[in-house]
């Protein structure tokens, strides 16, 4: 009897290994840009493209890869913060066929929610992966508009709902922009790398007012906060050099936003570097690759993987210096039924001159294992 019972999960087990065993990891689901033989069959990102809103906010199913991003704090009645996180990726396993047929598995979608709760004091996550169609999974295009089973996020009129009901928790919760998108790199063509094929379309919208409900063992409580949504398309993403990346986005207390990342290349060192930052009176400037550092401050071990990470940083943009502080050590994320990987991801606080000047998150991958092409 036991044994019977034990078929479905052990299949379903298989069925979410194999999902992950094709895709790379969050923010890098497709291939190295230097093995350019399958990518010609998608869609290449080039500079000179016009972002257009709500139009690009939905998906675009050409390219390879895709993700809708979003990070932020909450408050809940109890003045306790939380951290968290919602995430939906689409990654194409072909490009346009001629099979009409609706089990051809053209797009993977999956999904990840998490919550940094420093009570609990470790990080609680869950994750879907389901192919699109058949009333599984979608994402549609012109708008905000993806989903697995009962997990989604949508735009509703000038809003963005989310609605998770995750393994541990459950998040309704929408997210309402105060501030027009933030466009990454040269107007939206975002470099990963030395080679101008390793980029994406890339645009954040920071200083999102969060409000809703968060579910915990039953009991509903009202929730507010501030996100960060970040939207990334891609055929090419990471060079063959790059092992993996530190990235993060801060939205300041003065309404300012931070976006700052670095491509590590496999001896630990910068491969390649990005950053934009919107002042409080909404100029943006663009920093080049030479402007930006990362210095590791304190490094935490995982009881679980024996993994170092560097929860603590200076970074430095051009004059700007912060120091980042992780809400809580332990936000390491396991998504090998998922995506393949194992990273850190996690609410940090800014700091400048030891002052907190604004809280946002922090992606560390690349620690646990190199990235594998």
């Amino acid at each position: 009897m036991r044994r019977n019972t034990l078929k479905p999960i052990l299949k379903k087990r298989r069925t979410l290994v194999w999902l992950g065993s094709l895709l790379i990891a969050p923010r890098a689901l497709a291939q190295p840009s230097r093995n350019a033989s399958p990518l010609t069959l998608f869609a290449p990102v080039v500079p000179g493209y016009r972002m257009r809103f709500p139009h690009d906010e939905g998906s675009h199913p050409d390219f390879r890869t895709e993700w809708w991003y979003v990070t932020g704090w909450l408050d809940t009645p109890d003045g306790k913060p939380l951290g968290f996180q919602i995430t939906f990726f689409r990654t194409a396993l072909e490009p346009k066929s001629d099979n009409p047929s609706a089990f051809a598995p053209r797009h993977i979608l999956i999904a990840h929610a998490a919550l940094s709760d420093p009570e609990r004091g470790r990080l609680q996550h869950d994750q879907r992966v389901a192919r699109a169609g058949l009333s599984l999974a979608g994402a549609g295009q012109d708008r905000v508009d993806v989903w697995i089973d009962d997990w989604s996020l949508r735009q509703e009129d000038r809003v963005y709902r989310a609605r998770i009901p995750a393994r541990d928790f459950q998040f309704d919760v929408t997210f309402s922009p105060t501030q027009p998108p933030l466009l990454q790199g040269i107007n939206g063509w975002s470099r990963k790398g030395p080679q101008p094929e390793s980029a994406s379309y890339y645009y954040s919208l920071p200083q999102l007012k969060v409000s809703g409900t968060l579910t915990r063992s039953g009991k509903a409580k009202p929730i507010t906060g501030t996100a960060w949504l970040d939207h990334e398309w891609s055929s090419s993403y990471m060079d063959t050099q790059a092992a993996g990346w530190d990235w993060a986005g801060i939205n300041f207390a003065d309404g300012g936003a931070l976006m700052v990342f670095r491509m590590r290349d496999k001896q630990g060192g910068s491969l390649w570097a990005g950053s934009a930052l919107r002042n409080a009176e909404g100029r943006v400037h663009v920093f080049d690759p030479a402007d930006i550092r990362f210095a590791p401050l304190r490094l935490w071990r995982s009881p679980r993987t024996d993994t170092d990470y560097p929860v603590s940083w200076q970074i430095k943009a051009g004059t700007l210096e912060l120091r980042l502080e992780p809400l809580m050590d332990d936000q390491e994320h396991d998504t090998r039924l998922s995506t393949g990987t194992i990273y850190w991801e996690g609410a940090v606080r800014a700091l400048h001159n030891d002052i907190p000047v604004g809280q946002g998150y922090l992606e560390l991958t690349g620690y646990w294992r190199s990235m594998r092409f």
